[in-house]
């Protein structure tokens, strides 16, 4: 009987905190569960968790750490019902309350004043007691450590591992099964696991990391990149060729809705938006461009033939011929023409990426029965969320007189400038364009509004915080207007993929690749990153100018290997060559919102 009594009581205990009594009856429930307290002190609010086991001195002492109150000099008094009368006793037992039928949170009212220091909520947490993944996250990025002339390898991958669509691609990644069956597409699968990890690795350690994997299944996939020199030492290689290589084998592998999907953020975009792109490296950073030929040596052209019925029966007509390709890359050509004739002075981007798009060239004419001259011309007909220009620095030059005759491979140092914000429009054709300017004449129109307010004297500051505030105060009313202004105004065609709303042509700067030294086939490579410049809650941080600009002089990093240093855009700008530092080879350009 004793036995069976203390197996009562023992099983009371255990499921006591659903009321339920055994032997000894029923009881309220004393259960060590913890409440959710509000305790009124003065203007503040504290929130605290109530354990009834720790009884009087445990809240007080709760209490004297969040407020610096001594406990002796506490006054706590109940605010809801179905606490004590009056001014809390020591010896009040907090476990005989029936505490589970109180609406949370508990509250309760304290008076006293504070004469002890505070101890603060969140404790210091010293950076070397953090996880790696998370110290990570609070020094500056990781480096890649040199492998043996791999820098042109290390500089492209800290340019990539910014770009989202690509980053997300690769986790949805599997290899199929038909290339799995052949080495190819085992080497190539390897490369982009390799790739990935690599890239997660720098994520997740606050030390250099050594590429080990993705150097070897480069020199798998790519033999080319294995070449050793004479001591047996690996040669350096062209981080252009590099990066041209793994978007070739990325874009074969990384195909179909599930990857387009997953490099998104879920929602594959429209066959519009796509126009012909059917995987992640060619809808991130394709453009489709548009060929027109025109045959320089008739006088009369045109692509309608009711307009070449029009024309003199006498005259030679040579319609103009239109094609359409995908480039992955823009070309700066620094050299002053796409024909070896051409001396023009190329000083800024714009002006290169204008002689890379035009040029000349021998070709049959129909009309002529004979091969004549013709001009060729380039647009952009479909525009990429990501794009990447590269600046001609290097070629090769013929050497008759040499002895082996096999030419030279040289670079050209000449400056070439640019900017943090590149404008595509002029490069577009008129399909393009006529969709790009509604959005630009909107901002101007908004830009001259806001200008005419500060002539007259108007604040527009003033009038951003009441327009903050207003959308503080009614969120939900402000996004019902946009909702609606969206809906009033007319839907514009796409034209390219995840391009953000009202897109006016314009990208900014946010990696850069480099090139230091006179060997086009040595020198060293160098990537430079563009840093999150955002605050812990969204928002711009607070921008300051570059000197006699309106270029935002914000934070970058320099990775040079393993050695990673912070960096100003107006670093970046002095990019531009002409001398022995470091000069421009890939800009990574992103659609500005």
């Amino acid at each position: 009987l004793r036995l069976l009594s203390a197996i009562q009581k023992k099983i009371v205990v255990d499921i006591i905190g659903i009321g339920i009594g055994i032997g000894e009856g029923s009881i309220h429930n004393t259960s060590m569960t913890a409440y959710k307290t509000l305790v009124k002190w003065g203007k503040e609010s504290i929130s605290i968790s109530l354990d009834p086991s720790q009884g009087v001195d445990g809240l007080k002492q709760t209490l004297q750490e969040r407020t610096g109150v001594p406990k002796d000099r506490m006054k706590i008094m109940p605010k809801s019902k179905g606490l004590w009368k009056g001014v809390l006793k020591d010896t009040q037992d907090l476990s005989a309350l029936n505490l589970s039928v109180i609406s949370p949170p508990i509250q309760m009212l304290m008076m006293g004043s504070a004469t002890l220091p505070v101890e603060p909520v969140k404790k210091t947490i010293f950076l070397e007691d953090l996880p790696p993944e998370e110290a990570a996250k609070m020094v500056e990025p990781s480096g890649l450590v040199n492998l043996g002339n791999t820098c042109y390898l290390n500089s492209v991958t800290q340019c990539l591992r910014v770009v989202p669509q690509l980053r997300d691609g690769l986790k949805s990644y599997t290899p199929s099964s038909s290339n799995g069956a052949s080495q190819q597409g085992q080497m190539h699968a390897l490369l982009l696991k390799s790739l990935l990890s690599t890239m997660d690795s720098l994520d997740k350690s606050p030390n250099a990391i050594s590429p080990n994997n993705l150097v070897m299944s480069t020199k798998m996939s790519f033999p080319q990149m294995a070449q050793t020199g004479p001591g047996g030492a690996p040669m350096q290689q062209d981080a252009e060729e590099f990066f041209s290589s793994i978007m070739g084998v990325c874009a074969g592998e990384m195909r179909g809705d599930h990857s387009l999907k997953a490099a998104f953020g879920g929602e594959k975009p429209s066959v519009d938006e796509l126009d012909g792109a059917d995987n992640v490296i060619d809808a991130v950073f394709g453009l489709k461009m548009e060929e027109t030929l025109t045959c320089d040596e008739l006088t009369t052209t045109s692509t309608d033939k009711d307009d070449a019925m029009d024309t003199d029966a006498s005259a030679l007509v040579e319609p103009a011929v239109v094609s359409y390709d995908l480039h992955r890359k823009l070309v700066c050509n620094i050299q002053g023409g796409s024909d070896s004739s051409s001396q023009v002075n190329i000083t800024h981007i714009g002006e290169g990426i204008q002689l890379a798009l035009t040029g000349k060239l021998e070709k049959y004419s129909e009309a002529l029965g004979r091969n004549a001259q013709w001009t060729r011309s380039q647009k952009i007909a479909r525009l990429p969320p990501c794009l990447v220009v590269q600046f001609g620095r290097f070629y090769w030059k013929a050497t008759p007189d040499s002895q082996d005759h096999a030419g030279v491979k040289c670079k050209v140092m000449k400056p070439v400038g640019f900017q943090s914000v590149f404008d595509v429009y002029e490069f577009c054709n008129d399909k393009v364009k006529k969709v790009l300017k509604v959005a630009r004449d909107k901002a101007l129109a908004e830009e001259e509004d806001r200008v005419a307010k500060k002539l007259r004297g108007e604040d527009v500051d003033d009038d951003k915080k009441e327009e903050a505030a207003m959308e503080e105060d009614d969120e939900e009313a402000a996004a019902l207007q946009a909702a609606l202004a969206m809906s009033v105004e007319p839907e514009q065609p796409q034209v390219g993929p995840g391009l953000p709303h009202d897109f006016q042509g314009l990208y900014e700067l946010f990696a850069v690749v480099t090139h230091k030294g006179r060997d086009a086939d040595g020198g060293h490579y160098m990537g430079w990153v563009k840093a999150d410049n955002t605050a812990s809650n969204g928002s711009d941080k607070k921008r300051e100018k570059i000197a006699d600009s309106d270029e935002d002089n914000d934070d970058w990093f320099v990775f040079d290997d393993d050695e990673v240093s912070p960096c100003k855009t107006e670093d970046i700008l002095k990019l531009k060559g002409g001398g022995d530092w470091h000069m421009s080879y890939l800009n990574f350009y992103r659609a500005k919102k």
